[in-house]
Parts: structure tokens; sequence; C-alpha cells
């Protein structure tokens, strides 16, 4: 047998090796379903609005994420964490309650901004599930639901407004 086929072997069974081994090194989940800072404790969240926050943000948007088959494998679960965790540090909907009200407000412009430029969800997530596409309907009702919460805050707080 030649060098090259030895060492092509020789790499093929090390890359097996480390995949195998790198399964059982496992990220933590997002599993905790803590809900007691949530959205819904202080502003409405009509039904048609959490059953679009729950299909298309609430995966990398809350305590509770739906993991897929897929985020049994490695790297991808490490990928899969990563994500989820950049996610909730940008917004989390089940953490609501603990920002104050300029970030509050400043949170539902960017959702506002994001949904409307098509932004979010993210494409690398709704081509795996194609259920969290938001229809140009969806998308409306969320813009304007964040709209009416922006109002809302800035009611309560005048100030806030001035402070951006």
């Amino acid at each position: 047998m030649s060098n090259k086929k030895k060492w092509f072997r020789y790499s093929l069974y090390l890359l097996l090796a480390v995949l195998a081994v790198i399964q059982f090194i496992k990220p933590e989940r997002n599993l905790s379903g803590n809900v007691q800072n949530d959205i819904s404790k202080a502003y409405s969240v009509p039904n048609k609005v959490k059953v679009i926050l729950e299909t298309a943000c609430y995966d990398c948007h809350s305590n509770k994420t739906v993991y897929p088959w897929y985020a049994n494998l490695q790297p991808i679960a490490w990928w899969l964490s990563d994500h989820v965790n950049d996610g909730k540090k940008h917004l989390n909907f089940n953490e609501f309650m603990t920002y104050n009200a300029k970030r509050q407000h400043h949170k539902l412009e960017e959702i506002d901004e994001t949904v409307s430029e098509g932004e979010m969800p993210m494409s690398s997530y709704t081509l795996i599930h194609k259920e969290a596409k938001l229809s140009d309907d969806q998308k409306a009702i969320l813009i304007q639901w964040t709209k009416d919460l922006r109002a809302e805050i800035l009611a309560q707080n005048p100030t806030i407004e001035a402070e951006d």
C-alpha cells in the first residue's frame, strides 16, 4: 500500500474517532422554561401574536428551545447552542420584564426593524423551519403589536423618549 493511501486511511480513522468522541461532549440545553419575567406578565400579548412568537421567535429568544433531532449531533449541537445563547443575549421574551423601560422600548423597536427588513427570523432558521417564515400579514400583526407596546411604554415612561 502506498504512503498516500496509508496517510488517507489513517486520517479517515482519526477523523471518525474524533467525531465519535465529541458526541459525548454535549452543551447545556436551553430548557429552563422560566417565565416569571415574561413579557406577557406586564403587557398584553394577543393570541395571534403569541402564536407568531412561539413559532418564529421563541427557539432562540426564550428560555425554552424546541430542539430538532439533529441537535443531538456534535458539532451541530455546539453551533445551535451558541446561536441560541447569542439570540437570548440580544432578546429574551421570558426575561423581558428584567429590562428597564428604555431597553424594553428599544428591543421592541429592534423587533419592528428586523421583521420589517426581513432579517428576522433568520433565513438560516426558516430554511429548516418553514413554519417560522412570516407572511406579510404576520409581519404586519407583529409590527403593529410592537408599535402599540412602544406607545404604551412611552406613555408610562415619558422621559425615555427624550433620552434616545
